[in-house]
């Protein structure tokens, strides 16, 4: 069982992944937070309709803000629907706001979110403290991916004779 299913437990549910951030980034520390959101949001993220690509946190004036996250509008949401696109407000203790903000401009790491869910009841959402991986290091991530198929493959061969 991978890693991943682990935590989508029985209070897990999972809205959003991104895949592309464990792709192009070296996930060096994570952490959990909760986000500020309105009701349609909520309602919106329950049918599964978010993406986290091309989203980072920032530090404003003491606070993460989640910016470049797209939640789509609720369907039954008439006028008092919210900005998909809108800036949220990541709610973290002072503490920890400023020991992930310190590292981030200590070592010129970037902050992004890499799982959205639901916990039970409230949505959280799981950031990491990256570093941009190079060319080389992707390509190395590739092979070793693609040695692990060929092992599984050759291994599901062998039980099948």
């Amino acid at each position: 069982m991978s890693p991943r299913r682990e935590e989508a437990d029985a209070n897990h549910k999972l809205v959003a992944s991104n895949r592309k951030a464990r792709h192009d980034y070296e996930v060096l520390e994570t952490i959990e937070a909760g986000i500020a959101l309105v009701g349609t949001e909520v309602k919106s993220l329950r049918d599964g309709h978010a993406n986290l690509k091309d989203s980072y946190v920032e530090l404003r004036d003491g606070e993460m803000l989640l910016i470049g996250v797209h939640i789509s509008p609720y369907a039954a949401g008439n006028r008092f629907n919210h900005d998909p696109e809108r800036q949220r407000k990541l709610l973290l203790h002072k503490r920890e706001i400023l020991r992930f903000g310190f590292k981030a401009r200590e070592k010129s790491l970037t902050m992004v979110p890499l799982e959205m869910y639901f916990k039970d009841g409230r949505v959280k959402v799981k950031l990491a403290l990256v570093r941009g991986k190079r060319a080389y290091d992707k390509r190395h991530a590739i092979a070793e991916r693609e040695g692990r198929r060929e092992v599984d493959r050759a291994l599901k061969e062998a039980r099948r004779k």
